[in-house]
């Protein structure tokens, strides 16, 4: 009910931004890690060229390709975002911007979001947001982050999640994560709000069966991996972070199992693919 609220609030304020439609876009903003092919690496096709069917000009989307191992305001990350975002929109002409984000990738847009003047670039993007779609979004970090850093067996066990010791990975520890809830970013309890939305999709959990066709949506050894890591977690998690971590910021759009087709849960895997219907809700959103 609050997202419905949201979105008649601004057909109210900005008739002009959602009259025609055509200058609105889509972006996919990636997790931690270095990418310079998300679209068929990190989201997969199906995922993107679906819910770019929701737009009028369905030419009106980019995937951002940056290094987000990186501390989250670094040059190479939200800097690197700024500057595909700035391009998109100018290119495009975007007058209307919903993002797609997935796990870290809701803290390097926050971190834009909340730091208007750290970049000459951030306002004009801020302004152009219709909202941010946070799939799965780290925004009070993972206790597995924690154990990364440590040194002890998740170094082996999560390096093709991780990333290793990178900084985006120092970043996400537990207790880094809350002082920069404190102090440099917005969203969170008793911080200002953010100036845009902020929607979070939950994952709650994590499934894997040999026999099972659905735990193989995202693939079928990724998903297990998040399984073995789960053990780790609270019981309501996707492998990788606590649903706590997923509502730190921002506003509670749906759990996993509400919407998802036969009330399947979204391993953290899962939430940047094209499963149990996910991408037609994304798609008709726009």
């Amino acid at each position: 009910m609050i997202r419905k609220a949201c979105v008649l609030a601004a057909l109210l304020c900005s008739p002009a931004v959602f009259a025609a439609h055509s200058g609105t876009g889509v972006a996919f903003v990636h997790g931690t890690g270095k990418q310079t092919n998300a679209y068929n690496d990190y989201w997969q096709p199906t995922m993107v060229n679906t819910v770019r069917q929701g737009l009028v000009n369905q030419s009106n989307y980019v995937v951002i390709n940056c290094d987000f191992e990186q501390y989250m305001w670094d040059s190479r990350a939200a800097g690197c975002l700024a500057s595909q975002l700035t391009s998109f929109i100018n290119s495009k002409n975007i007058t209307d911007l919903v993002v797609i984000t997935h796990s870290n990738g809701g803290n390097v847009m926050r971190w834009i979001m909340s730091n208007p003047t750290w970049d000459s670039r951030y306002p004009n993007i801020i302004s152009k947001i219709r909202w941010v779609n946070a799939l799965a979004p780290s925004s009070a970090g993972t206790p597995l982050a924690d154990a990364v850093i440590s040194g002890n067996v998740f170094e082996s066990a999560l390096g093709w999640l991780l990333g290793y010791k990178s900084d985006a990975v120092r970043m996400q520890q537990v207790s880094w994560m809350a002082y920069y809830n404190q102090n440099n970013l917005n969203g969170t309890s008793g911080r200002p709000a953010l100036p845009k939305g902020f929607w979070n999709v939950v994952g709650t959990d994590v499934e894997t069966a040999v026999w099972d066709g659905d735990s193989y949506c995202g693939g079928y050894s990724l998903n297990v991996g998040l399984e073995v890591t789960q053990a780790w977690l609270n019981s309501c998690s996707d492998g990788f972070l606590e649903c706590s971590s997923q509502r730190a910021a921002g506003n509670l759009w749906f759990y996993d199992t509400d919407r998802m087709a036969g009330d399947e849960p979204l391993s953290h895997n899962q939430s940047r693919r094209a499963c149990f219907g996910l991408q037609n809700i994304l798609r008709d959103d726009l």
